[in-house]
């Protein structure tokens, strides 16, 4: 039985089957440089602050964040080696003419708190009775912004094969996903498709979907790997030298989707600051910046386009290729056209 599968094995029969790993301990995961934690104070503490939040522009004003709209035929007629981003992290690969959903997020509200439940800031671009058959759905972590319920359950019957990391699998078979669809991994392990292969990556993060459940499944970040595309996606992570690594190993890449947004001085250390997604591009061997996690829900305390605003000048400033697509902007990952700062009004 390989390391994994004893894993896997242990996580679903609590047995005492012995998983070493420098991120496991204890029976939790952890990061490899730093040691993050919160407690009940500090959670209660950040919900008051939503509650009590003063920020100006912190939400965008009611339809104004556009839209373009996409039906089943946009999609089966996607250029091979395309990406479209439909939401938060939420991206639509086509690549070798196979179709790659990453944490499909297609809820209104995404937390098992309504009283403080972020809203959407804007309609989903195509919604998943449209969508065609996906062949794979990766899904980094467990957090609700990630791994959503409802979305999960309305695909599990047309997608081909779903990724994601250690300890995370039972959770999609409890919601009706066949088992032999699910193809759990540690950092640094991959699954193949035929031309496809799909990395699970290390992050600086977290999981849990409540107070009790900290930590017990793996996060991760993601490499996809093609005949003629590479590209990376970051799902959550703060900044680490581990990027550096993973540029070496499995760059550079053609394009890098990165977070930039939701990030705060409290938790900068499992999210990004802009200055660290540019960094992380670069540590990356990026040739294109796709600025991911940002634009769709109020998960921080900034203004709602202030991510997009400094990651693009600070791009600029470094002379770093960007591109910042409309949701449901689909674009070349080879050549990708340049693209409108749709969140300014100048």
């Amino acid at each position: 039985m390989t390391e994994r599968n004893k894993m896997v094995e242990c996580l679903r029969n609590k047995e005492s089957i012995e998983y070493k790993a420098d991120h496991y301990a204890n029976g939790k995961f952890r990061n490899l440089e730093i040691d993050y934690s919160s407690n009940f104070s500090e959670f209660f503490s950040n919900v008051w602050t939503f509650l009590n939040d003063k920020t100006e522009n912190k939400i965008p004003e009611e339809n104004s964040i556009p839209i373009v709209k996409l039906s089943k035929d946009d999609i089966l007629n996607m250029p091979d080696n395309s990406v479209v981003r439909l939401v938060h992290s939420t991206l639509l690969f086509k690549i070798d003419n196979r179709y790659i959903l990453t944490d499909p997020v297609f809820s209104d509200m995404i937390t098992p708190f309504p009283f403080v439940a972020p809203k959407r800031f804007h309609e989903i671009p195509i919604t998943i009775e449209e969508l065609p058959f996906i062949d794979i759905v990766i899904i980094s972590h467990n957090h609700y912004d990630h791994l959503d319920e409802p979305s999960i359950i309305k695909l599990k019957d047309k997608v081909g094969h779903f990724y994601t990391t250690l300890g995370v699998k039972q959770s999609l078979i409890d919601l009706g996903v066949d088992t032999m669809k699910v193809c759990e991994l540690d950092w640094w392990q991959s699954c193949t498709i035929k031309s496809i292969k799909v990395t699970a990556t290390p992050a600086q993060h977290f999981s849990g979907r409540g107070l009790f459940d900290r930590d017990k499944t793996l996060w991760a970040s993601w490499v996809i790997t093609s005949s003629k595309v590479n590209v990376f996606f970051s799902a959550d992570t703060g900044y680490f030298n581990g990027l550096k690594k993973i540029g070496e190993k499995y760059g550079p890449f053609d394009m890098t989707f990165i977070e930039a947004g939701a990030y705060n001085e409290r938790w900068k250390e499992i999210h990004m600051m802009p200055k660290e997604s540019i960094q992380a591009h670069k540590d990356l061997g990026g040739k294109v910046f796709f600025p991911i996690h940002n634009s769709s829900f109020k998960l921080s305390f900034h203004p709602w386009n202030e991510p997009l605003n400094l990651v693009t000048d600070i791009a600029k400033k470094e002379k770093i290729e960007i591109r910042h697509p409309k949701m449901g902007e689909i674009i070349s990952i080879l050549e990708p056209k340049k693209t409108a700062k749709w969140w300014r009004k100048d």
